[in-house]
């Protein structure tokens, strides 16, 4: 297997990483690295490439100039280019986007293997790796690390971020598995955007962060009594970036303001590396300065301008001498630091929103607090440093747990995530010529679908009575749901089990649709008219050719009325509302489900099959298939049988091992 993990924004190279050194520059570049790493360890895995932006800023490091970077047999960074040269914090990535898409493109065209799977992390990776799947049929895998909606609910507002949300609702709509590291993730804010997607989704924790440092070096720990009075006193030690997300400054108030707990500990703030911070870090920066210079709290806070791995690996050692690890981030994704602070076997003091509600649960290695509430994190604080019993029986349960968060168990399991991600999860199959038409393969078919393991729908140009007894003819089985008068009626049980008209998907189809202009402007021509009974509210149907086709859409487009017409089968042709057809149809059904487009696939012989045909990710084509389709380009995912009818469908299915070995039917 070959794996690609996209992620753009940050400092990303081999470890050490200066984390902090950019507000990109966090967690997320710890889990890429570190999943990657174990990922390669895995001895099916052949090749693990981390893609993110070539950028030249001497101030960064030269290596993000560099190519590509060996990090280990199986595993490198590659650095992909654009014209635009600078280093972008996230906010300016949009605007390079599309020249990343590109040139990403070009960088797979001209691999000798394309990958088996691309793991996109943010939503301005995944926008990158819907392109590669479009264009390559590459399946990718999202994870979000921190989602917009949860900040516009902390009361953060403003383009940037309603833009923010509208590319991850697009993520999480297109992306073939997403991989969150909690349950809240994947309930509550992945269910905030509206999308049915739990099918898709995977929690899986991440590991313990590895830092690589050099033993022995002199550390800040070696030199606390440059900051305090009275340096041997446990510490409070908090590592974040200096956004106001993370409410750093919440926290030196909450020390400011209790005056038990400023005797009995000093506190330690890890907020990034001061030299290069600007914007909102250097806001954060100066507030945090501000707060630091109150009387009350000199000799008893150490902000340090700048640490590395060693000095992080220390500070932790030194807290976990009667000292406490603090998050008070308003919104915590995930947590990392506080599954860190457990292998160092220091307690925690941790937000109650997000991913340390589970982690500390799992662990039991400390307490939640509202971070809004100062007193509330004081308390906290102060309790844990003034019970020795207890400070000793949290770090006793942290290190007896932490194992379970584990990067080898992660690789594992991301990796079966990944061989599952592109395989088809939905068959929609045309039924003319493609079910029918063979009788001993479609008694193979509806034996296959007697034990299949993936649902299987009807995609057809007949109305809902007649498909149902083409079936019944054929002894085919019945799907699950019937698409039927060429894409514009979807046919599901409802609760009682009645086969009743999907209303969502008609309401969809009225917008933009003006039945009688359409009829309107087609009355001057001399056309024959299919019969009434297959005339619908959202569809006209006429017999004719190709110039009756022709005629059509120009008499359509002068009266500036909006179709889709649909030549089929040579002489068939169906004006739909401009949002119907198969592939909008079962683009509808599978929605429902919580699945993309990419995750169906799509059987037909004819022209009013093209449409699924080119939409859906997988794709089969039977031998018997109408000249209509001729022009379908090929495309990774397509797939022309060499048998007909059912036994192409089942050869199509086979290709995918979704069935057995096809029947040898002659063409």
């Amino acid at each position: 297997m070959h794996i690609i993990h996209l992620a753009l924004g940050g400092c990303l190279k081999a470890p050490p990483v200066t984390f902090g050194i950019t507000a990109d520059t966090g967690g997320h570049i710890a889990y890429v690295l570190d999943a990657a790493a174990a990922q390669a360890q895995r001895q099916c895995v052949d090749a693990v490439s981390i893609v993110t932006r070539l950028f030249d800023d001497a101030e960064l490091g030269t290596v993000h100039a560099q190519r590509s970077e060996r990090l280990g047999p199986k595993l490198t960074i590659e650095r992909i280019a654009t014209d635009d040269r600078r280093y972008l914090e996230k906010e300016e990535l949009a605007g390079d986007l599309a020249a990343f898409t590109e040139a990403f493109c070009r960088y797979l065209a001209a691999l000798p293997r394309l990958p088996d799977v691309i793991h996109a992390h943010f939503a301005d990776a995944a926008d990158v790796a819907r392109a590669a799947q479009k264009r390559f049929g590459i399946p990718f895998v999202y994870t979000p690390h921190a989602l917009g909606i949860d900040k516009r609910r902390q009361g953060f507002a403003g383009d940037a971020l309603e833009a923010r949300i509208a590319a991850e609702r697009n993520a999480i709509s297109h992306a073939d598995a997403i991989i969150v590291s909690t349950r809240d993730e994947a309930d509550r804010q992945i269910g905030g955007y509206g999308i049915t997607a739990a099918a898709r989704v995977h929690c899986l924790s991440p590991g313990v962060p590895h830092r690589a440092a050099t033993s022995g070096e002199e550390t800040l720990a070696d030199h606390l009594g440059t900051w305090f009075d009275y340096p041997d006193l446990p510490i409070l030690l908090a590592i974040a970036r200096p956004v106001r997300k993370k409410n750093l400054a919440a926290l030196l108030r909450a020390y400011a303001a209790d005056p038990a707990l400023r005797s009995a500990a000093n506190l330690v703030i890890l907020a990034g590396q001061h030299d290069h911070a600007t914007g909102e870090e250097r806001a954060v920066l100066d507030e945090l300065a501000a707060l630091a210079a109150n009387p009350l709290l000199r000799g008893k806070v150490a902000l340090p301008a700048r640490h590395g791995a060693a000095d992080v690996a220390a500070l932790y050692a030194r807290a976990g001498r009667g000292g406490v690890f603090v998050n008070p981030a308003l919104h915590e994704p995930f947590g990392l630091t506080v599954i860190e602070a457990a292998a160092a076997g220091v307690p925690v003091v941790a937000t109650c929103n997000g991913g340390p509600v589970e982690i500390v649960a799992a662990l039991g290695h400390g307490l939640l607090v509202d971070p809004r509430d100062y007193a509330a994190i004081a308390d906290a604080c102060h309790t844990l440093i003034g019970d020795a019993n207890r400070h000793a029986t949290l770090a006793a349960s942290a290190l007896a747990r932490v194992d379970r968060y584990s990067w080898d168990r992660y690789a594992a399991s991301s990796i079966a995530v990944y061989r599952t991600a592109g395989q088809p999860r939905l068959l929609a199959s045309d039924i003319d010529n493609t079910l029918t038409g063979c009788v001993e393969s479609a008694r193979a078919f509806a034996d296959w679908a007697s034990v299949r393991d993936i649902p299987f729908i009807v995609a057809t140009g007949r109305s809902f009575h007649d498909a149902r007894t083409v079936l019944g003819a054929w002894n085919l089985p019945q799907p699950d749901a019937y698409i039927v008068d060429v894409g514009t009626r979807i046919m599901r049980r409802d609760d009682d089990g009645n086969w009743r008209a999907c209303p969502d998907y008609a309401a969809l189809l009225d917008r933009d649709w003006d039945r009688d202009a359409a009829v309107k402007a087609l009355a001057p021509l001399s056309l024959t008219a299919q019969p009434h009974a297959v005339q619908t509210r959202h569809k006209i149907s006429f017999f004719g050719d190709e110039a009756t086709v022709a005629t059509i859409r120009h008499a359509l487009a002068d009266a500036g009325v909006a179709a889709r017409v649909i030549f089929s089968h040579g002489h068939l042709i169906d004006v739909l509302a401009p949002a119907g057809g198969k592939a909008a149809a079962i683009a509808a059904y599978a929605g429902r489900m919580g699945l993309p487009l990419s995750a169906c696939l799509a059987a037909g012989d004819s022209g009013n099959d093209a449409d699924m045909l080119a939409a859906c990710g997988h794709a089969i084509v039977v031998a018997n298939a109408d000249t209509d389709l001729d022009h379908l380009e090929p495309r990774p995912g397509l797939y022309r049988t060499a048998a007909p009818h059912a036994a192409g469908v089942l050869e199509g299915l086979a290709l995918h091992g979704l069935a057995s070995a096809p029947l040898q039917v002659a063409a």
